[in-house]
């Protein structure tokens, strides 16, 4: 009997001891290995070409990129004038120091001041503005090259290329932020203007990155990052195309100055029930509801209306006017017509318009006049 409980005793002393072993093999590492944990095997090996593409990108424009400071004064309820600052970014074009950002960023502005990626600050003047595009040139004198961007070409774009955006969203200094091309085309309506043509981008764009570029994978200036759309980034954001700027930047360049065409009418759209009510033609057209004092449109001869009528009841709406439904030989179809003709226009172009006038289509060219710069 004794010898079967030593027997019974050492089975179950070496059962505990394989349990154990077993238990805390699971627990602790085998002599051979390296670690409790495991390091990623590709720390060593460098970046992924995508990343590296981010990286080289970065490391070529974040030098050529800015942060604009403006001041303006504004006037609170008791009619006190105060200063108030706001910032925006931008980028440098040519080595002279001149520098492309949007309209919106130096509107106002009693003084403005560009800080370079070096940290050091420099006065800047307006050179020219294109507010109907949202767009303004400015200078600073550094007395030394400065380093620039490439221009690229805006209307060679397609929806899902990566694009990347540079700029101070809320004052952080040379973030960049990616993504793609996500629609082109885009019209929206900012306080002031209504934009036309514009890049949707879901790359994060935040107040302070107004004027800053919108790069293609090559490094080239594809856009000029310009509004998004709610208060904060929510993915949707939109930049004015940079063929727009080379517009105006060909303008400065033959001219020393940059004009904007005008033609001096206000209009408005009328179709349809509305249009056969005013007895015009129900395709409808822009129907002229101002024709400015010394403009290019009252010089070629544009008729502005005669009397008022209440639309509805509660819509004061100009008749007796010219209806234009044509404009360089293409129909009047939409209320943006006139205005996307417009851009592609020069103050000292002709514009050719067809009018309903008595009944009658009316054949007017107009000669295009220089808006004034506002600031």
């Amino acid at each position: 009997m004794r010898a079967l409980r030593l027997f019974a005793l050492a089975t179950v002393l070496v059962t505990v001891y394989i349990i154990g072993r077993y238990n805390v093999g699971h627990l602790l590492p085998n002599s051979d290995s390296k670690g409790v944990w495991t390091e990623p095997a590709a720390a060593a090996s460098g970046y992924s070409a995508d990343e590296q593409n981010n990286i080289d990108i970065y490391r070529g424009a974040r030098e050529a990129t800015v942060n604009i400071t403006s001041q303006v004064y504004r006037q609170n309820w008791f009619f006190q004038v105060y200063p108030e600052k706001g910032t925006g970014s931008g980028f440098i074009i040519n080595s002279d120091g001149e520098i492309l950002t949007n309209y919106h960023v130096v509107k106002g502005a009693t003084q403005l001041t560009v800080k370079l990626p070096d940290q050091k600050v420099y006065k800047a003047k307006v050179l020219g503005t294109d507010d109907s595009h949202d767009l303004a040139l400015i200078k600073i004198e550094a007395g030394r090259k400065l380093p620039t961007l490439r221009l690229g070409d805006s209307d060679a774009l397609v929806v899902g290329q990566k694009v990347e955006a540079i700029g101070n969203p809320f004052g952080f200094d040379g973030t960049l932020t990616t993504g793609i091309v996500s629609s082109l085309g885009r019209d929206i309506q900012t306080e002031d203007e209504k934009l036309e043509g514009m890049i949707q981008t879901d790359a994060a764009i935040n107040p302070g990155n107004s004027g800053g570029p919108l790069l293609d994978s090559h490094g080239n200036v594809i856009g000029i990052n310009t509004a998004i759309y709610g208060q904060g980034n929510l993915g949707i954001g939109f930049a004015m195309p940079i063929n727009r700027a080379k517009i105006m930047l060909t303008e400065f360049q033959s001219r020393g100055r940059v004009s904007v065409p005008w033609l001096g009418i206000r209009e408005v759209w009328v179709s349809g029930d509305l249009a056969e009510m005013l007895e015009l033609p129900t395709k409808g057209g822009l129907l002229i509801q101002q024709v400015e004092n010394g403009s290019p449109a009252e010089d070629a001869g544009l008729r502005g209306p005669r009397r008022t009528v209440m639309v509805g009841g509660t819509y004061p709406l100009n008749i007796g006017g010219d209806l234009i439904v044509a404009v360089e030989g293409q129909p009047v179809d939409t209320a943006d017509t006139l205005r996307r003709a417009m851009n592609k226009k020069h103050s000292g172009d002709s514009l050719a318009l067809t009018v309903y006038r008595n009944g009658h289509n009316v054949e007017v060219r107009v000669k295009l006049g220089e808006a004034p710069q506002q600031m």
